[in-house]
């Protein structure tokens, strides 16, 4: 049996491997570190779980034993797709090179830029990063990798289905072609294939594995979920899932469940933590601090359930994770082999169940497709019939609001019965109003008449008047010059009525002008 004595590696790289615990590499190690320090790019193809990371990690240290880094200049690259998968690897470099003075930079997303620049601007031997962040640093001109000898793409197929493709092509070309190249992933897709023809040079691969398969030690399961209704499908789901965790009893000391919707992560979450299980979320918009707490507090045993997108189905090394929970069918059939990888590590047994709805039967069929065997159904456990009491159903809120409609009825006929009442009330003012008007003139006494100069004087004026409305014939009869015409002439022929007043002159005013003319 091989010994990581056989495999030629640093005294010192041995020294801390050995503290670890290891003494035995595992197949992809033995195939990988042998060629990879000899100088040979390398393809690796192995199912997750099976020690990558340090299939690369170790031949790394060894063959940057010699040398010195430069400003802004690494001496090697490390890309990873998830900031969580960057950090396992900075973890796993720190272990196993702690005997060496290797330095080392890890530039990912939700930290700090200036931070970063001054790890650069000393030089690092070891450069560990997420595409984007990388490119952003290239772009700001504080990197150069004109210095790069080994560079590293761990998780090659997680890279193709997150985008990143041109952004590799776009760093390759940016490094030296005499680089060495390793290329590491779970799965073969034929875009990775043409990568791996176009950037490698004649690569020793390693298949320790069928592409795409899970590991013996999983014990794996699916259940046929169909609710009773859509709207309340999502909590009726979500009581499936308490339930076969309860069904596991005390052999499920801590799990990973895993949704493919950010929104369903929280949801799930809330729910688990309202009914009395200790769990958090974790998934691509939380900030980098509080993923880093949370999967520290996961790793210390202070948390047992970790709900998380796929954005933690990658690098998440926990050994002793004993199940993983789907709530969802993962939508592209290599996440089912990267999820269920988190649980039955390091020779461990592990358990994986896997919920399918209706809608999911199709994503089922490329699993099982992927994986060339078929997933052994489960019985539904007891509590799956019916949602949680704690948790209503998404139809409660409907009847409730079909009573409160009811309830409206008749307060709103109520409301609108004074608006009846109250019209007559408005126009009672107008009709006594018009009654006093009309009787205003009949009390008038009658005026004395004017002497006979005055009354010659005033024929002048009605003559005027006459060659005034010839004139003003053409206006309508209604407008205010009318009005006032009409008014003079009834108060020089009616004696009863006051001079240059109105008809609708009230009677106090009156009086006051009838003392006037008789005094």
């Amino acid at each position: 049996m091989t010994k990581f004595t056989d495999l030629n590696l640093d005294a010192k790289v041995l020294k801390a491997v050995v503290e670890t615990g290891y003494d035995t590499p595992t197949p992809i190690q033995v195939g990988a570190i042998v060629p990879a320090l000899e100088g040979r790019d390398v393809l690796g193809i192995a199912q997750t779980g099976t020690g990558k990371t340090a299939a690369f990690t170790l031949p790394m240290i060894t063959l940057l034993g010699r040398g010195r880094a430069r400003a802004r200049m690494p001496r090697s690259l490390i890309l990873a797709p998830t900031r969580e998968l960057a950090a396992q690897v900075a973890e796993n470099f720190d272990t196993y090179a702690k005997y060496t003075k290797l330095s080392k930079a890890l530039l990912i997303g939700g930290t700090s830029f200036r931070d970063q620049d001054k790890l650069i601007d000393k030089g690092v031997d070891v450069l560990i990063a997420t595409p984007g962040r990388l490119l952003d640093h290239l772009e700001r001109g504080k990197l150069i990798l004109t210095d790069v000898k080994i560079m590293v793409v761990d998780e090659a197929d997680r890279m193709l289905d997150m985008g990143f493709i041109p952004d590799i092509e776009e760093i390759f070309k940016r490094t030296p072609f005499t680089r060495q190249t390793l290329f590491f992933s779970a799965t073969m897709a034929p875009e990775i294939e043409r990568i791996t023809n176009t950037f490698l040079s004649n690569p020793a691969k390693i298949e320790v594995a069928r592409a795409a398969t899970t590991n013996d030690n999983i014990k794996q399961g699916v259940l046929m979920f169909r609710g009773s209704s859509k709207p309340k499908e999502p909590a009726e789901k979500r009581a499936v899932l308490r339930a076969l965790i309860d069904a596991e009893g005390d052999a499920c000391s801590n799990a990973i469940i895993f949704c493919n919707r950010k929104s369903d992560v929280d949801i799930v979450a809330k729910s688990l933590n309202k009914n009395g299980y200790n769990a958090a979320p974790i998934h691509g918009d939380l900030d980098q601090s509080h993923r880093t707490r949370t999967l520290e507090s996961f790793r210390g045993n202070g948390l047992r359930f970790l709900v998380a997108s796929d954005v933690a189905a990658r690098g998440l090394d926990i050994p002793a994770v004993t199940h993983v929970f789907n709530f969802d069918v993962p939508s592209h059939a290599e996440d089912y082999v990267h999820r269920i990888g988190r649980t039955g590590r390091a020779g461990r047994s592990g358990t994986a169940i896997m919920i399918c709805a209706t809608r999911d039967e199709k994503n089922l069929e490329d699993v099982e497709r992927l994986v060339q065997a078929e997933i052994p159904r489960l019985e539904s456990p007891s509590k799956s019939g019916a949602p949680a009491a704690s948790e209503p159903t998404e139809g409660a809120p409907k009847e409730e609001r079909r009573t409160r409609s009811r309830t409206r009825k008749p307060r709103e006929e109520k409301v609108e019965a004074p608006k009846v009442e109250e019209a007559p009330k408005v126009e009672a003012p107008k009709v006594e109003a018009s009654v006093v008007v009309a009787d205003a003139p009949r009390e008038q006494p009658q005026r004395e008449e004017k002497p006979r100069e005055a009354r010659q004087r005033s024929d002048h004026k009605r003559d005027d008047t006459k060659r005034d409305d010839h004139k003003r014939e053409d206006k309508p009869k209604n407008d205010r010059g009318g009005r006032n015409r009409n008014n003079n002439d009834r108060g020089r022929n009616d004696n009863n009525k006051v001079v240059g007043l109105g008809d609708d002159t009230p009677t106090f005013i009156a009086k006051s002008f009838i003392e006037r003319v008789k005094n």
